[in-house]
C-alpha cells in the first residue's frame, strides 16, 4: 500500500497533468488513456520524439492524434503521413470531425484539399517530394506523425520512410507508430541517433483479448486448452482425416461414399467454457464428414453464435467474388430488408456519377445486391470507389461480413468481432508460400472492437494438410524483426547532391537504418570470425600427420570430389544445351510431348522461342488442358521433336479462353496415339567430357601416390580435415560479409553518381547537378532514370495526348507472371515505335547498371498501352476492358499512377509542346471511373 507521501505525490502529478494540454486532450476521449498511451503522450508533450510499437487495435493512433492536438494548441503545423491513399482519406475524415474542415487538409497525389491548413494528412511519398522540392508548406512544421512506420521494411516503397526521417529538420518532432516488432529498441536507438532525444514505448497488451479457434467441418473448437493445443481439436481432425480417406477409398472402388448422417458420421461436442490459455469459447454442431463447411454455412454459423461482424481473408480476388456469389445463391441475408433498402439507396447515391454502362462492366448489380443483404468482397481488383463504400458500411456496422484479400490488413480501420482465415498459404507473386507469424498477427489483429466487443475471435478453417501445431505457432509468435529496405535511387542521388553536395549526401546516407543495422551486424560477425579462427587452429593440430602434409592431401582429395561433380554437371549441361537447341527449332503449329513434370502431356507451339528482357526464352505452347505456358528446360530436360502439326490461326490470342479451347480440340485430333515419350537422342561424349575424365584420372593418381595415402590413421585425419575445410569456407564467407556490409549504402551511392556522370546528369565528379539532372529531380517513379532518358532523347515529342498516355503507361504497368511473355497490343505505329525506343534506352541503362554493379531497372511493359489509348481517346470502360485480362480496379489504379507520372513529366519537360500534351493526357485519363473516387 502506498504511503501518504506517495499518494500525495501521485495526486499532485494528476493535477498537473489535468491542467496540461495532455489533460485537456484526455478529457475529450471516450476511454481513459492506457499506460503506454500516457507514457508516449507525455514524451511528446515534453518535446521528445517517440516510437510507439503496439498491436493492431491497441490504440496507438491516440498518440498521433495528441501530436495533432498539441500542434493546434501551440500554433504549429502537423503532418500526418500514411502508407496508402485509402488510409489517408480515412484519417482526413477522422481529423475533420475532431478539428473542423478549416483546420485539416489532404494531399495524396490525386487529391488536394486545403493543403496549407495547420494539419495536413498525406501519403509518405508526398512529404518526401515536398522536402526535395523545398516546398513553402513545410514552414512552421512542428510535428510529423508516421503511421504504420513498420512499412519501411517494404522492399518497393520502404526507403521513402527512411528518407523522410533522415531529412526532416531537427526542429520537427517525429511520432512513429508501428506494429509490434521484436527489435523496437534497435529501431528506437537509430531514431535517437538521427533525430535526437527519442522515447521507445512498447506494449504487447490488447485492450480486447483475442481468442483463437479452428473450425473442422461445421464445428468450432478452441485452438488451445491450457498451454497446449486442444486435444479435442486434434481428435476431431484425426476423425475428419479418417473419414476423408474412407470417402476416397470408396470413390476409387466405385462404391457409395458416406454422406451426412451415415454410419461414419460422428458428432463431437467439446466442453464449453474459456478453454484456458489463449483459447476461447467452445462451439459445437454436427460436422460434415470428410469435408469443410461452405462459405454460406460458416457465415450462418458465426451469425448464430453472435460472432458477426466478420472479415474472412481469402488470398484470391476470384475467391472473394466467388464467396459473394455463393452467399447470394444460398439466399443468405444478414441484415433486415428495410436496412437493406437503406443501404441500397446509399450505394446508389455514391455511384450516381458513374455511367450505367460502366456500372455493368464493374459488376455493380451483384455488388449492390450483396451489400443490401449485408455482405461484400474487398480486394485490389475492385474499383477504389467500391472499396470505399464497403469500408464505410462495414465500419458503421451496417454490413456484417466481408470477404477480403490481405490488402485490407494494411492499416485501414475496419475492426470486426471475428476474423476467419480460409487458408494459411498465399501467392506472393512468384510462388505459393505459408503466411508468416507477422502476417498472421496483422490479419487476426482486426478481431475485437474496443468499446463494442469484450473479446475478439480468430478462426482458422481446417483443411487437409493444415497442422494445428503450426497454427498454434503462428498464434503465439507475436513479433517479428523490422528490417530496412533502404537503397539509394537515381532521383534521390540528384536531389541530395543538389541540396547538400556529394560528400554531405554520402554522410547522410551512412546514417540510414539500413547502414545502422549492417554496422551492428558487423560487430557480431567479427566475434564469430575470431571464434572460427581459433577453431581452425585446433582442427589443423588434430589433422597433423607424421607421413606428410595432410592439408595438401586433403586438398587433392577435395579437388577430386569437385572434378567428379563438375563432370556430372558438364554432362547435364550438355543435355540441356541439346534440349535448348531442339526448342529453338520448333515452329508455330508443331505438336510436341512434354516428357515430365506438372505440365507433362501433349502441347502445340503457338509462339517460337525468342529473346525477351535480354535473355532467351523457350517456345510458348497451349497444352491439352487449354493452358497457355512458356516452356523452360525444367519442362523439357531432353531434346524434343515435333511429332505432328496443326494449323494455328494467324492472329491467335492466348488470352482468349475460346481461342485456347478451339486449339486444344485441334491438338487432341492431331495427337499421335500410342507414343508415351518423345524419342531420346543421346550422343557420344564431347571433347569437354573427355577432358574431364583425364583430369579425374590425374587427380586420382596424385592422391594414391601421396605419402599420406599410406597413413593408417588416414580416415581419422580426413574427418578433421573435412571439418577444417568446412569451417574455413564459413570463415571466408563471414569475412566477405564484413567487407560487403561496411559503408554499403554510401558505396552504392558512389556507383550511382558514377553512372549518372557517364550519362551527363551530374558533372565534376558527381558534385554538380546538370540541366538533365534537374529534370531527373522532378521524376519520382521506380523507373526514374528511364523516364529522364526518354525526355532527353525526345521519345515522346511527336505523340498526341492519347499516344503519350499509352507510351508512358509502359513505365507504370507491371505484368502478372503469366502475362510477361505475351507480346502487347499497340494502338498505332507511333506508340509502337515510342515503346520500342523506350526498350532500346532501357537496354542501354541495363548495360550501364551491370557495368557499375547496380540493381537493374525493370523493363518497360506496354501491356496496357492499347487500353490506355482507347480510354484517353474517350472510349467506354466496357470497350476498353472487353477481352482483356485486367480487373477494373487494377486498370483504375494503374491509371492513377499514370496520371501522377504524366503530371511529373509535364513539370520536368523542357519542350513547351510536350508539357501541353502531358497536361492534355492527364485530363484525358482522369475522367469517369478513374476520377470517381477522388475525395468529395
Amino acid at each position: 500500500m502506498p504511503s501518504p507521501a506517495e499518494r500525495y505525490a501521485a495526486a499532485a502529478a494528476r493535477a498537473r497533468r489535468e491542467r496540461s494540454e495532455l489533460g485537456r486532450f484526455a478529457a475529450g476521449l471516450e476511454f481513459p488513456l492506457d499506460d503506454f498511451q500516457l507514457r508516449a503522450c507525455e514524451a511528446v508533450e515534453a518535446g521528445r520524439g517517440v516510437l510507439v510499437a503496439a498491436p493492431t487495435g491497441a490504440g496507438k493512433t491516440i498518440v498521433g492524434e495528441f501530436a495533432v492536438h498539441l500542434a493546434l494548441a501551440t500554433g504549429r503545423k502537423a503532418f500526418y503521413t500514411t502508407p496508402i491513399k485509402a488510409l489517408s482519406n480515412q484519417k482526413y475524415h477522422d481529423l475533420v470531425r475532431a478539428h473542423g474542415a478549416e483546420n485539416v487538409g489532404l494531399l495524396t497525389g490525386d487529391s488536394s484539399v486545403n493543403g496549407e491548413a495547420p494539419v495536413v494528412v498525406m501519403t509518405t511519398e508526398v512529404l518526401r517530394n515536398m522536402m526535395y522540392a523545398g516546398s513553402s508548406t513545410l514552414t512552421g512544421l512542428g510535428f510529423v506523425v508516421m503511421d504504420e512506420v513498420h512499412y519501411l521494411a517494404d522492399r518497393f516503397r520502404g526507403a521513402v520512410w527512411e528518407e523522410v526521417i533522415i531529412h526532416l529538420p531537427e526542429s520537427v518532432q517525429v511520432v512513429s507508430l508501428s506494429a509490434t516488432v521484436s527489435n523496437a529498441e534497435e529501431f528506437g536507438a537509430w531514431l535517437a541517433q538521427v533525430r535526437g532525444d527519442h522515447e521507445v514505448v512498447v506494449s504487447e497488451h490488447r485492450p480486447v483479448p483475442l481468442f483463437q479457434h479452428m473450425m473442422v467441418g461445421t464445428t468450432m473448437f478452441d485452438l488451445f486448452a491450457g498451454n497446449r493445443v486442444n486435444p479435442d481439436l486434434l481428435h476431431a481432425i484425426r476423425g475428419a482425416e479418417e473419414r476423408g480417406r474412407h470417402v476416397e477409398d470408396a470413390r476409387r472402388l466405385g462404391g457409395p461414399a458416406s454422406g451426412r448422417g451415415g454410419r461414419n458420421r460422428r458428432d463431437h461436442t467439446p466442453p464449453r467454457g474459456p478453454g484456458g490459455g489463449a483459447g476461447g469459447r467452445g462451439f459445437a454442431r454436427g460436422s460434415r464428414p470428410g469435408g469443410g463447411a461452405s462459405r454460406a454455412e460458416v457465415i450462418e454459423d458465426l451469425e448464430r453464435e453472435g460472432l458477426l461482424p466478420a472479415i474472412t481473408f481469402i488470398f484470391s480476388r476470384v475467391g472473394c467474388e466467388a464467396a459473394v456469389g455463393q452467399l447470394l445463391a444460398a439466399g443468405t441475408r444478414l441484415v433486415p430488408e428495410r436496412e437493406g433498402e437503406r443501404i441500397r439507396r446509399h450505394v446508389e447515391e455514391r455511384v450516381e456519377s458513374l455511367a450505367d454502362e460502366d456500372l455493368g462492366v464493374l459488376g455493380y448489380w451483384d455488388f449492390a445486391e450483396g451489400l443490401s443483404r449485408g455482405f461484400a468482397a474487398h480486394h485490389a481488383g475492385m474499383l477504389p470507389l467500391f472499396r470505399e463504400i464497403v469500408e464505410e458500411l462495414f465500419t458503421d456496422g451496417r454490413i456484417r461480413a466481408v470477404f477480403a484479400t490481405e490488402t485490407l490488413a494494411l492499416g485501414i480501420n475496419m475492426p470486426a468481432r471475428t476474423v476467419v482465415l480460409e487458408k494459411l498459404v498465399k501467392y506472393n507473386g512468384e510462388a505459393h508460400v505459408d503466411i508468416t507469424p507477422a502476417e498472421y498477427t496483422q490479419l487476426t489483429g482486426r478481431a475485437g472492437r474496443r468499446g463494442i466487443d469484450v473479446e475478439g475471435h480468430a478462426v482458422v478453417q481446417w483443411a487437409r494438410g493444415v497442422d494445428p501445431m503450426a497454427v498454434g505457432g503462428l498464434a503465439t509468435t507475436r513479433t517479428y524483426p523490422l528490417r530496412s529496405s533502404f537503397r539509394p535511387t537515381y532521383n534521390m542521388a540528384v536531389n541530395l547532391v543538389a541540396q547538400v553536395g556529394r560528400e554531405t549526401a554520402r554522410e547522410v546516407l551512412e546514417t540510414s537504418f539500413a547502414q545502422f543495422q549492417a554496422d551492428r551486424a558487423v560487430v557480431g560477425i567479427a566475434t564469430q570470425i575470431r571464434r572460427s579462427e581459433e577453431g581452425l587452429d585446433g582442427y589443423a593440430e588434430a589433422m597433423h600427420c607424421d607421413y606428410g602434409d595432410f592439408r595438401e592431401y586433403a586438398r587433392i582429395r577435395r579437388e577430386l570430389v569437385d572434378a567428379e561433380k563438375d563432370g556430372r554437371k558438364a554432362r547435364a549441361a550438355s543435355r540441356r544445351a541439346e534440349a535448348a537447341i531442339s526448342m529453338e527449332k520448333l515452329r508455330i503449329g508443331d505438336v510436341i510431348r512434354i516428357p515430365s513434370g506438372r505440365r507433362a502431356g501433349w502441347a502445340v507451339v503457338v509462339q517460337p522461342a525468342r529473346t525477351a528482357r535480354g535473355a532467351p526464352t523457350g517456345p510458348a505452347v497451349v497444352t491439352e488442358d487449354k493452358q497457355f505456358r512458356r516452356l523452360t528446360l525444367v519442362d523439357v530436360p531432353e531434346p524434343v521433336e515435333a511429332m505432328a502439326h496443326v494449323k494455328v490461326p494467324p492472329h491467335f490470342n492466348p488470352k482468349s479462353p475460346k481461342s485456347r479451347r478451339d486449339l486444344a480440340t485441334s491438338l487432341r485430333i492431331a495427337t499421335p496415339r500410342g507414343i508415351e515419350d518423345a524419342p531420346s537422342q543421346r550422343g557420344r561424349a564431347s571433347r569437354g567430357e573427355a577432358n574431364d575424365t583425364q583430369l579425374v584420372d590425374h587427380l586420382r593418381h596424385q592422391l594414391q601416390s601421396h605419402p599420406c595415402h599410406a597413413c593408417p590413421r588416414r580416415e581419422e585425419h580426413a574427418r578433421w580435415a573435412e571439418r577444417w575445410w568446412r569451417l574455413k569456407r564459413e570463415t571466408t564467407g563471414l569475412q566477405r560479409r564484413v567487407e560487403g556490409r561496411t559503408n554499403t549504402v554510401a558505396r552504392t551511392f558512389d556507383r550511382i553518381c558514377e553512372a549518372l556522370e557517364e550519362l551527363g546528369y551530374v558533372e565534376e565528379r558527381g558534385t554538380v547537378v546538370t540541366e538533365r539532372g534537374e529534370r531527373l529531380r522532378r521524376l519520382y517513379t521506380e523507373k526514374d532514370l528511364l523516364a529522364a532518358e526518354c525526355l532527353r532523347h525526345d521519345v515522346w515529342k511527336r505523340l498526341d495526348a492519347p499516344g503519350l498516355a499509352a507510351a508512358v503507361s509502359s513505365l507504370v504497368h507491371e505484368p502478372r507472371h503469366e502475362e510477361a511473355d505475351v507480346s502487347p497490343r499497340m494502338p498505332n505505329d507511333e506508340v509502337a515505335e515510342a515503346v520500342r525506343e523506350m526498350e532500346r534506352l532501357w537496354s542501354r541503362i541495363q548495360d550501364l547498371e551491370t557495368e557499375h554493379d547496380l540493381p537493374t531497372t525493370s523493363m518497360p511493359d506496354g501491356g496496357m498501352a492499347w487500353m490506355v489509348h482507347r480510354w484517353a481517346s474517350g472510349g467506354r470502360l466496357d470497350d476498353v476492358l472487353r477481352g482483356q485480362d485486367m480487373a477494373a480496379g487494377d486498370f483504375v489504379r494503374r491509371c492513377k499512377q499514370l496520371v501522377d507520372l504524366l503530371g511529373q513529366i509535364g513539370h520536368a519537360a523542357l519542350d513547351p509542346e510536350l508539357r501541353r500534351t502531358a497536361r492534355k493526357a492527364v485530363d484525358a485519363v482522369l475522367r469517369g471511373v478513374v476520377a470517381a473516387d477522388r475525395l468529395d
